[in-house]
């Protein structure tokens, strides 16, 4: 199965259940979805690093996932919001194209209460619909119209190769520095053991070397990614 078709959404702080989150797009997905209540699957994994969130205590924390189908944004908001003390302010920047592309619509409606939490919401021009109350705009200019301080700040970028690619830019010009700006590379994947190379980039192999890099990182990779 394809790495970035499924991912743990939940958090490592809550012991009791793995939560995962799968778009249904091929045969194995499509048999999960048939799945009931009580039926056992196999589970194997996870391989590859994480984010060092204990290396980031004390920081500012700040989430931009540009669409919460990352399903990995999901599991290190909550990572973040059960170990709140760790840091000194926890922001998410979500966007959307449309209000009808906006998913984990519970969680975000439980984050938008939350006083330890800033959560700031958008959508592209024209898709929002006569009850939205978040932004309209593209993210990247909502982005640097929000300016989050760069200081003792981790960023962590999540979403399609496209929007990653504009949004580190937006992040630089805000100050941020590339060893600060955090990103994963799940949609490279597919084995997700070393053996296919499908993740290859250069003498990178992101389901063993990451899936979770740095800028940093990223520029020292070839220019096919």
């Amino acid at each position: 199965m394809k790495a970035n078709h499924l991912c743990i959404a939940s958090s490592p702080t809550r012991k009791e259940y793995i939560e995962c989150t799968f778009r249904q797009a091929g045969r194995v997905t499509s048999a999960l979805a048939r799945k009931e209540e009580g039926d056992v699957i196999g589970f194997r994994g996870p391989y590859g690093n994480i984010f060092p969130l204990e290396e980031w205590k004390g920081k500012i924390y700040c989430l931009l996932p540009a669409v919460l189908r990352s399903r990995q944004c999901a599991s290190v908001i909550w990572n973040a919001l059960d170990l709140r003390d760790w840091f000194n302010n926890v922001t998410v920047v979500y966007g959307a194209r449309s209000v009808a592309d906006l998913v984990y619509k519970q969680e975000l409606d439980e984050w938008s209460k939350r006083s330890d939490m800033k959560l700031v919401t958008t959508v592209d021009p024209g898709g929002e619909n006569p009850d939205w109350k978040g932004k309209v705009g593209l993210y990247q200019k909502v982005l640097e119209d929000l300016a989050p301080p760069s200081e003792n700040t981790i960023a962590i970028v999540c979403g399609p190769p496209i929007m990653i690619k504009f949004t580190f830019p937006v992040l630089e010009k805000l100050g941020f520095a590339p060893q600060t700006m955090f990103t994963t590379l799940e949609n490279r994947m597919k084995c997700g053991v070393g053996k296919c190379g499908h993740c290859t980039v250069g003498p990178v192999y992101v389901c063993k070397d990451g899936p979770v890099f740095t800028y940093e990182q990223l520029q020292q990779l070839p220019a096919e990614y």
